[in-house]
């Protein structure tokens, strides 16, 4: 056995160097990576090989053999005959087994090597069942002369050929090692995946147990921090983001300053707008999962503008064409408020309808509400963004009432394309703001407007971030106690009384 090691810049580099000095029969020992490159041992077997490789095919030397005895052999008498046949018989009853011979093949031979295993063991059986079949017919002979008896019972039957031991276990062992190999990895495969699922489930187990004693120690160390935390989540921040929040509290920060300091953080992160779009104009696109409110919010801003600008400034775009009865909704507003009302079902129609309208101030554009996860989202988005020349500024519309995973989700989806910002809804509705504050702080989306209601125009507010902030924090207390509580303004409870 010959060893040696090789350095070179890269595995390619090595491995052409290892090829040229040792050969193509070297075997790689071990590779490492180094300072510098690639570190490989590599070995080859410098012994002679003890048997001289195949280098005819089988049936030439038997050939040979075949001719070399019709030349030299002397005529035999019929006992002789019998016994040279029975010897030959007995001889290939004692030949090598199947392994010995396999052992004794070069089976790095070229003409064996392009065969599969599959190939090679039939391509061996139809050779064994030749050589078997001539065995067999001189068996037979050599019993019709010995037992003239059965000689006329023998004609009209055909002694059918059986194959050699070799045969069989070349045509079988293919076929029933890949079964078994099969098998095996299948078993194998299964351990693994059990194995990983248990590992994994073990880690876990010791990631939460580590959590929690991190967790002691930081309320013994730091009790207002992780106070401040806890009641950041009771109100609907995530871990991550209220431990970001609690790393702006002094050390020395009494609760009720602590608290203080929380809320000037949050105001300090949270983007709003500046009614920008009924400030402004421009094709304004609202868009937004089913269900949160698009369109009368659409309905809203319109509102608004009228009332501010006139009708005759403003137009209403629909590309809802899949929902019943979309279009007629928004046709009932805009007949209400004299609005023009137009349809879009493609990209063509939409820039063509656009173009009719380039004389208004403020167009909205209200879509169609779809899910996440609805394989037309992407067209009606590429309807948006169909043409750079076209400057459609987009609004994501997100439900106060909503999970933070379903908002993210949400946001991740409509950031396909640009987003100005967004517009929240259902606030009367909800009985916490932190997910939807969280969402929007993580993401920098600036908040727009809120609505908090379903009357139309007066349920729209622009956004002012310290009230939301202190809407979101405020009357903590309070929550525990009744979970269905939220604040009402004096009106609220005015109009409760006269209900009552």
């Amino acid at each position: 056995m010959k060893i040696k090691r090789f350095f070179a810049k890269d595995m390619r580099s090595a491995l052409a160097e290892v090829k040229e000095v040792l050969g193509n029969d070297a075997v790689i020992m071990s590779n490492k990576k180094v300072s510098g490159g690639i570190e490989i041992v590599a070995a080859v077997d410098d012994d002679e090989p003890s048997a001289t490789p195949i280098q005819r095919p089988l049936h030439d030397d038997n050939v040979k053999i075949s001719s070399h005895a019709r030349q030299f052999v002397p005529p035999l008498n019929e006992q002789e005959q019998v016994e040279t046949l029975q010897s030959l018989l007995m001889r290939g009853r004692q030949a090598p087994s199947p392994q010995t011979l396999a052992e004794q093949v070069d089976w790095n031979d070229p003409r064996l090597a392009p065969q599969s295993p599959l190939t090679a063991g039939l391509k061996a059986g139809r050779e064994a069942g030749r050589y078997a079949s001539r065995d067999a017919l001189l068996e037979n002979k050599a019993t019709e002369r010995r037992d003239p008896n059965n000689q006329a019972a023998g004609y009209g039957r055909r002694r059918e050929p059986t194959l050699s031991p070799l045969a069989n276990a070349l045509n079988t062992a293919p076929l029933h090692d890949s079964r078994e190999t099969k098998r095996k990895e299948s078993a194998k495969d299964k351990e693994l995946s059990a194995m990983r699922q248990e590992i994994a489930s073990i880690r876990r187990l010791l990631e939460h147990q580590v959590s929690g004693l991190m967790w002691q120690e930081v309320e013994r160390r730091e009790p207002v921090r992780a106070l401040v935390i806890k009641q950041l989540n009771e109100l609907g921040f995530s871990d991550g983001f209220a431990d970001q929040l609690a790393m702006r509290i002094n050390d020395q920060a009494p609760p009720h300053e602590a608290w203080s300091q929380i809320e000037s953080a949050l105001n300090q992160q949270l983007l709003t707008g500046e009614d920008e779009i009924l400030r402004q104009g421009g094709a304004v696109a609202l868009l937004g999962p089913t269900g949160v409110g698009k369109t009368t919010t659409i309905a809203k801003l319109a509102a608004r503008f009228a009332a501010r600008y006139g009708a005759d400034q403003i137009a209403l775009i629909t590309t809802d064409h899949y929902r019943i009865g979309a279009h007629e909704q928004l046709q009932t507003y805009g007949r209400i408020m004299g609005v023009v009302v137009k349809q879009a079902r493609t990209y063509q129609e939409l820039a063509q309808t656009l173009y009719q309208l380039r004389h208004r101030r403020l167009v909205l554009i209200d879509t169609a509400g779809m899910g996440q996860r609805d394989l037309r989202l992407n067209e009606q988005l590429d309807t948006l963004v169909g043409d750079k020349q076209i400057k459609i500024r987009n609004y994501l519309v997100l439900p106060a009432t909503a999970q933070r995973r379903v908002l993210q989700e949400a946001v991740d989806h409509f950031r396909r394309i640009p987003l100005a910002g967004c517009i929240l809804t259902k606030l009367d509705e909800s009985l916490s703001l932190g997910d939807v504050l969280d969402i929007s702080i993580q993401n920098s989306l600036p908040i727009s407007y809120i609505t908090d209601g379903q009357r139309v125009p007066e349920d729209l507010r622009l956004a002012n971030g310290q009230e939301l902030v202190k809407q979101a924090l405020g009357n903590l207390e309070q929550r525990r106690e009744d979970p269905y509580y939220w604040e009402s303004s004096e009106s609220d409870e005015e109009d409760a009384r006269f209900y009552e």
